[in-house]
């Protein structure tokens, strides 16, 4: 820790202005048979997921009761905020919604009736991703204006007591940030999945062996017109390699020789003829992009997703020192 802190020094004002309270936000998978999360290092829960109905005018949920549960949360932890997030990867519908003027509305109303039904704080919206069909989704070049009507439309009537968020790309695209902002409290930066082995998946500063780092996603958006404190960081726990794999099963691939890299600041894995064949996260990496966090005024830290932790809770415990500190 002495070195990050070292690293850090030279870039970090002493006339430290006091800001929002930091956030971390925790995604929560309702699929299959899950457990409850212990709420006690998260300060944001969202929820994943709910999705667009196939009549394009309300919403779904996956796994109702436990989402249920997981609102209930709040009377262990009072101060917990539990937002459903709305969409994922390869999940559509929102083209076909946000395009029409009544649809959207019918949404937008059942986005209220959830919040109401479940006790939340809020909304946050995963839409990937407007104008871009990769995953498999309907899309339209008239996306981005109505993603900004829909964000608009929530915000109407979820009023200005509850939360609203949304999950952007690290490519910082998509969506018209300048237009969106008024309506939002805060956006998750997924700054993961950015490259694959023989490249760094979430590395902080970039280096031979990224494509795109947390560090450059983050002036991506600053020169959109996102302010650092409108932003959290999003931080992966899980790994990309061979395959995917969950950080508590990465002490299990004892064929391979973990190395660090000094400049993306990220651990990784090698085999026998030193090449790149894991990438993934560490208590020591997230230790530095807590302090980036800090430096940089942002507003926290975001991950997916609580279930690919240890039990032991390593990394969900390192991001809550890091950001929060105690």
């Amino acid at each position: 820790m002495l070195l990050i802190i070292m690293f850090f020094a030279n870039s970090c004002s002493q006339n430290v202005q006091s800001g929002p309270d930091p956030v971390i936000v925790a995604y929560v998978w309702g699929r299959g048979n899950p457990a409850l999360p212990d709420p006690t290092h998260i300060t944001h829960i969202n929820y994943a997921f709910g999705y667009v109905t196939e009549t394009f005018d309300g919403v779904g949920i996956w796994n109702e009761d436990f989402l249920m549960a997981v609102s209930n949360l709040k009377q262990q932890k009072p101060e917990l905020k539990v937002l459903l997030a709305i969409g994922g990867w390869g999940r559509g519908g929102f083209s076909e919604m946000a395009s029409c003027e009544d649809l959207r509305r019918a949404f937008v109303a059942d986005c209220k009736r959830v919040v109401d039904q479940f006790d939340l704080a809020g909304i946050d919206m995963d839409w990937e991703y407007p104008t871009n069909s990769e995953a498999g989704i309907a899309s339209s070049p008239d996306d981005i204006e109505n993603f900004t009507a829909l964000m608009r439309e929530i915000r109407q009537i979820l009023g200005s007591d509850k939360l609203l968020t949304f999950a952007s790309s690290s490519s910082a695209r998509y969506v018209d940030f300048e237009a969106v902002l008024p309506y939002v409290d805060f956006i998750n930066i997924m700054t993961y999945d950015m490259g694959r082995p023989p490249y760094h998946h979430a590395a902080l500063f970039p280096s031979e062996r990224t494509r795109r780092s947390a560090e450059e996603s983050i002036e991506m958006h600053i020169e959109k017109g996102v302010p650092p404190h409108k932003m959290t960081l999003g931080i992966p726990f899980y790994g990309h390699g061979l395959r995917n794999v969950r950080i508590a099963d990465i002490a299990n691939l004892t064929e391979y020789t973990e190395k660090w890299d000094e400049v993306s600041k990220v651990p990784y894995l090698v085999n026998d003829e030193g090449e790149m064949v894991f990438t993934f996260e560490n208590p020591r990496s997230i230790a530095y992009k807590s302090e980036f966090i800090k430096q940089k005024g942002l507003l926290g830290a975001m991950y997916w997703q609580y279930a690919q932790d240890d039990e032991q809770g390593t990394l969900r415990k390192a991001v809550w020192q890091g950001v929060i500190g105690n």
